[in-house]
């Protein structure tokens, strides 16, 4: 069976070398996952250019991490659930929440209905819950919204699957087993 392994700089593209030189500056290092989607510029570059358009859209930075949260407990992805833990209590849950948001709960009713819509629309490879989907827009979300959720679902679910497909080892501290 191939082993895929995370690529040093070098071996990667000149192309996805400058995304890592970008990342290496905005982060202070190139996280296993990315450096793996560094196999190809186009992938890597798709990724950070939805992450960095849909941070723009309808959905803070903490409510994002909470779908990632629950999008990567539904893909069972140890990497991702590691690395959202740790963005979730930088932007100020506490661990307790994040453990919630991954079993698709949430004390803020609107958020609830995010989470909720996001796990079955996962769940279900799109074909979410009607009712998830009616109380979403009840809650007072529009279909910008809805394509914004969608949005993260999908780039979730690409880290999601790249880790699930590689194994690479995971350099965060690891999400309590729930």
């Amino acid at each position: 069976m191939k082993t895929i392994s995370v690529p040093a700089r070098e071996q990667v593209n000149p192309q996805s070398q400058e995304l890592f030189d970008a990342l290496t500056k905005r982060l202070g290092r190139v996280p296993n996952l990315y450096a793996t989607i560094g196999y190809s510029h186009a992938a890597l570059k798709m990724m950070l250019d939805a992450e960095e358009t849909l941070g723009h859209g309808k959905f803070s930075a903490k409510e994002r991490e909470a779908v990632y949260l629950v999008v990567s407990q539904v893909n069972q992805c140890e990497y991702c659930l590691a690395a959202h833990t740790i963005l979730a209590t930088k932007r100020g849950y506490s661990q307790e929440e994040t453990i919630l948001f991954r079993k698709g709960f949430a004390s803020d009713p609107k958020l609830q209905t995010a989470i909720q819509l996001a796990k079955s629309i996962a769940e279900n490879k799109g074909d979410a819950d009607e009712t998830l989907k009616e109380a979403f827009f009840d809650a007072g979300y529009d279909e910008a919204a809805l394509m914004d959720l969608i949005g993260l679902v999908t780039i979730r679910t690409f880290t999601n699957y790249v880790f699930v497909m590689s194994k690479i080892p995971v350099d965060f501290p690891a999400a309590e087993k729930i």
